[in-house]
């Protein structure tokens, strides 16, 4: 099922939760609405839901206009970040609720939602679990029964509100993996709301990253993180350092040190670097140099910040070998970087990284 979102907006009590947003969801897609708090992520997922509806703007399903019909007219799937089970109800029952309350001519017979129930759990790897009660299942397992329940009304939407955020992080890992090969076996239209940089780049097939109620790029996991369109998308999809810089004759130059070469016409810029794409100079060699104030291990690596003479930080993700203790005075350049607009003269330019 196509999703078509054209010029979607949102107030409440006079706020505006969402700006003129479009966006086209293609059938059997997998897509991620990524953003910090207040992004309008889950705004825009409960108005495709029907849960919500728009001040301004349509949403079509395919050719139909579902703008102003209610979740049941639409018929999606909506699965909860904190799972929404029936306490006294068993597993089988929670799965079968949506078809057992369907009006008496569409409602399958007891015996059918007995079975599709059953035919779920054996989908979402929970056999033999049906006369469980949610309390006797762990986290992990009453989300894939949320899930099983809303595939059992067979829905022609997915969508899925944090549907890891209440887990610990090794079941959301474990839980991703599944999640992506459920939806390869089912062929679903899936939207999911996440804050989670790694989660929204390994499942998604697509990546929409909001903020401030609009939308700042769609695009692959590989578009975002190497090909960011602003720098809010730079500095909210893994660590990034901030340098204001200046661009002179086609030569980018920090504290008049030249750290590189651009096209960009002259004027003052902000240079977006990751920290693994910080590289240690020596010999005299022309690079930022600085004092370390942290030296810690992380897996492989080692993360080291230094202090700049204008009072400055910068972090690199090094070798787990390479030298740096707290003390040392180093230097450093980058290897790959983007230059944006300085951040003093944007209005929606971050003043810190990560």
């Amino acid at each position: 099922m196509d999703i078509s979102v054209r010029h979607l907006a949102k107030e409440f009590d006079g706020f505006r939760a969402l700006h003129d947003v479009s966006l086209d969801i293609r059938s059997g897609e997998l897509i991620a609405l990524l953003g910090p708090s207040g992004s309008g992520k889950t705004t825009l997922l409960r108005l495709i839901a029907g849960l919500e509806f728009p001040s301004a703007g349509t949403i079509r399903f395919g050719q139909e206009d579902a703008s102003l019909k209610s979740v049941q007219e639409r018929n999606v799937g909506f699965v909860f970040q904190h799972y929404a089970l029936f306490k006294h109800m068993s597993v089988a029952d929670n799965i079968g609720f949506g078809l057992s309350v369907r009006p008496r001519a569409t409602r399958p017979s007891r015996a059918e939602i007995r079975r599709r129930a059953a035919e779920l759990l054996d989908l979402v790897q929970l056999p033999g679990l049906g006369e469980r009660y949610p309390a006797q299942l762990s986290g992990g397992q009453r989300q894939r029964v949320a899930l099983a329940r809303a595939l059992a009304i067979e829905p022609r939407v997915l969508l899925l509100d944090e549907p890891f955020g209440a887990l610990d992080a090794k079941v959301r890992r474990e839980l991703r993996r599944w999640l992506r090969e459920l939806h390869d076996r089912t062929g679903h239209t899936t939207v999911f709301v996440t804050h989670d940089q790694d989660e929204a780049l390994e499942l998604a097939d697509r990546v929409v990253v909001m903020s401030q109620g609009r939308i700042e790029q769609v695009g692959s996991a590989a578009d975002i993180h190497d090909r960011p369109a602003s720098p809010f998308v730079f500095s909210f999809v893994g660590s990034s350092n901030i340098l204001p810089v200046e661009v002179r004759g086609g030569e980018i130059a920090y504290r008049g040190t030249v750290l590189g070469r651009t096209e960009d016409a002259d004027g003052p810029r902000s240079l977006f670097v990751r920290p693994y794409d910080l590289e240690l100079v020596s010999d005299g060699a022309p690079g930022i140099g600085g004092t370390v104030s942290l030296a810690r291990r992380s897996g492989g690596s080692r993360i080291i910040e230094i202090e700049t003479p204008d009072d400055g930080r910068i972090e690199l993700e090094l070798p787990a070998e390479a030298p740096g203790s707290v003390g040392d005075r180093i230097a450093v350049r980058p290897r790959r970087w983007h230059l944006f607009e300085a951040a003093a003269s944007r209005a929606d330019a971050p003043v810190t990284g990560g």
